[in-house]
């Protein structure tokens, strides 16, 4: 039953604690509903068409007490004229489900899912390929409307010679119309999913995907151009240095910070959140990678190791490619990795799982990796450590054509 205190004015609204539903005046049915919680909200009891029903109208303090009353008054109006404004309210919410464009829900989606991506980079390019590729098609339809049609017409230019891109674009167009049809905003299959559907169009991604190869610099001339890039001065040449030193991926370089760094240990671990594998990848440092760290300056207002100086972010995206454009060198930051990598294959002795792991690289498929849960730590370590001392090797014409001599036991 609702209580006897009576609302009379907006101050009076502070003064009530107790549960329960208590009376407004000045509208008949009116009343504030108070929850154990504490939380205040308004209701409107009224009889429809014979039926006692309850009306919410909204939260306080988000809706004052006058915005209640007039509210109030609207629905008593309504039923007066021979309304119903609830099943008129569930219409509209009907209405609105009927007109959802793919376009809205996919935003909405987006929205949902911010949490989940791994990175500022990754959320963009999310909504960002949908944008390109699906909303040209299909943005502007009713999310109901999408069918198989669309999603092949959305796919079949990028399935052969962009793989990798339509395979995820498949899996984002999936998942929004996954989330429109838990919605209510649309039902039955789903026409983008690939088990036992999709896969009976198109080819499977793995056998036909393009492997992207970076442009990258000869590993028998890295001594020589490693010597001229610590002759330039600048973070983005030191950071370039650093990258080449650890083999590891531009985006993790540009924003490793002091605490990630272990000086004394000579590792650098970094956080599975900036890993494109999602799992923490503990780098070992060589002599050299710790020598440059050292001489490195430190500035209170920022932690990356590697800042911008005019902001204090990490460097941007182009910071390592326009110095390499500088140097007049043909190759991209990621290149390096293949360039390692290709010093690894036909000049050491390591086992190649050292060299995978060292590029943080999964071993194998899932059973192999099962049983191979070791990060091969210490290998790596001596694996780095030669790295670091053939990239302070000016090579001549001689020694080219020599297999650099690697401890097999290394």
């Amino acid at each position: 039953m609702p209580k006897k205190i009576k609302i009379k004015a907006a101050v009076d609204i502070k003064r009530i604690f107790k549960t329960g539903l208590h009376s407004v005046g000045g509208v008949d049915g009116l009343y504030l509903s108070v929850k154990k919680s504490g939380t205040k909200s308004w209701i409107l009891r009224v009889m429809i068409g014979g039926k006692r029903r309850d009306i919410g109208l909204g939260g306080y303090p988000t809706v004052g007490l006058k915005q209640a009353r007039d509210s109030a008054r609207e629905y008593h109006e309504q039923i007066r004229d021979g309304i119903d404004p609830i099943a008129k309210k569930r219409d509209a919410k009907a209405l609105l489900k009927k007109q959802m464009t793919f376009r809205q829900a996919a935003e909405l989606c987006y929205n949902k899912k911010a949490n989940e991506f791994r990175n500022e980079k990754h959320s963009r390019q999310w909504i960002s390929s949908l944008e390109h590729y699906a909303f040209p098609v299909v943005g502007d339809m009713q999310v109901k409307d999408v069918e198989l049609s669309h999603v092949i017409d959305i796919l079949s230019p990028l399935w052969s010679n962009k793989t990798e891109t339509a395979t995820r674009l498949r899996q984002r167009i999936e998942a929004v119309l996954s989330w429109a049809t838990i919605s209510g905003y649309r039902s039955g299959d789903n026409p983008a999913r690939w088990g036992g559907h999709l896969e009976a169009i198109f080819p499977k991604p793995n056998k036909l995907k393009n492997v992207r190869h970076h442009k990258a610099l000869p590993w028998q001339k890295i001594g020589v151009f490693m010597e001229r890039l610590r002759q330039c001065e600048g973070i983005a040449a030191r950071a370039l240095e650093f990258l080449i030193l650890t083999a590891t991926r531009s985006g993790e370089v540009r924003n490793a910070t002091w605490p990630e760094i272990d000086i004394p240990g000579r590792v650098w671990v970094i956080p599975k959140e900036r890993m494109k594998s999602e799992k923490e990848h503990k780098v070992p440092l060589s002599q050299e990678a710790i020598r440059l760290l050292e001489k490195l300056p430190r500035f209170q207002d920022s932690v990356y190791v590697f800042p911008s100086r005019r902001t204090g972010r990490p460097l941007s995206d182009q910071a390592l490619s326009v110095h390499l454009k500088a140097l007049n060198i043909d190759a991209v930051p990621h290149g390096f990795r293949s360039t390692f990598r290709d010093w690894a294959a036909e000049s050491t002795n390591f086992p190649r799982d050292v060299c995978e792991m060292a590029l943080s690289h999964s071993i194998g498929d899932k059973v192999e990796a099962a049983y191979r849960r070791g990060s091969l730590f210490e290998k790596r370590r001596h694996l780095m450590d030669a790295w670091a001392t053939y990239c302070s090797t000016i090579q001549n014409e001689v020694e080219l054509g020599k297999i650099y001599a690697i401890n097999k036991n290394a």
